[in-house]
């Protein structure tokens, strides 16, 4: 068992991006990390200055078998697991309608049922010590919609969700779940290997907001103004914190999303309010 002031770390997707940079973070605080990776664990392994805070284990999220085996070794070597970060997940481009059954299927199975295999995995080591944190990345989609993107932002709509409903179940085993929900930041999201574009177009779209999306997205990439060092920081900190959030909203543009949904949300909802609010029955009091 390691030393009570130093937390063990799970992070899922840590081969690059948002995973790689709080795998970073953390190893910095004086922390131990398992970095989860589907592949190649020597080679990142070596990408890493601290090879004694650090054990690399093998991990596809959708793999039931794989995780737990990633789980019971990340045990064995560390002891426990403090802070668990589901970040593994990708997004893809298209319109709602365009995307087939095994697209769609694909995209929840990695963003929401993979979290799900992870989670139950680590969940009854957290309970036995009665205490842990969950760290779900979302997404400033899983508070608006954006054309292009509804699918993934329904994924993270759910992860939303989730987070807030494990936030109420393990408060009484002392874990904390939090639901982090970045803007855009300059990672390789929206790199060509990062995510995917629906195999059916559907012409239609092409002169809508969707089209629109298609043709820019891959010229975001690189000038996204969030800065993926700065978030893992502050994931450290969260990780430290003794009251933590369950919905954190991080950058300007994050914060900006969330706001405006709750306005227009609110605004839909008082609009109707007079004949919606009026539905019991008659003789209901």
């Amino acid at each position: 068992m390691k030393e009570s002031n130093q937390r063990v770390w799970l992070i899922t997707g840590a081969s690059k991006g948002l995973g790689l940079e709080i795998s970073k973070a953390a190893l910095k605080a004086g922390d131990y990390v398992a970095r989860a990776v589907r592949n190649k664990t020597d080679q990142f392994a070596a990408m890493l200055s601290d090879p004694n805070g650090l054990f690399v284990v093998k991990m596809d999220v959708n793999k039931e078998e794989e995780v737990r085996a990633a789980v019971e070794q990340t045990i064995s070597h560390f002891g426990k697991i403090d802070v668990l970060v589901n970040n593994a997940g990708y997004g893809i481009l298209t319109a709602i309608e365009e995307a087939s059954a095994e697209e769609t299927k694909k995209q929840f199975e990695t963003n929401v049922f993979g979290l799900l295999n992870v989670t139950r995995a680590v969940l009854p080591y957290m309970r036995r010590q009665r205490s842990g944190h969950i760290i779900n990345v979302s997404s400033l989609f899983g508070y608006d919609a954006m054309a292009g993107w509804g699918l993934y932002g329904a994924t993270k709509f759910t992860v939303e969700g989730l987070s807030k409903g494990l936030a109420l179940e393990l408060a009484p085993f002392g874990i904390h779940v939090t639901a982090i929900a970045p803007g855009f930041f300059n990672t390789n999201f929206l790199g060509k290997d990062s995510y995917t574009r629906t195999n059916h177009i559907i012409p239609d779209y092409e002169a809508t907001a969707v089209g629109e999306m298609r043709n820019k997205a891959d010229s975001l990439h690189g000038t996204q103004q969030g800065d993926p060092k700065k978030l893992a920081e502050l994931v450290v900190k969260l990780a430290n914190t003794k009251n933590p959030p369950v919905h954190l909203p991080i950058g300007k543009d994050a914060v900006e999303m969330y706001r405006n949904n709750v306005a227009k949300t609110n605004r839909e909802v008082d609009e109707w309010a007079p004949l919606s609010s009026v539905t019991d029955r008659d003789d209901s009091n």
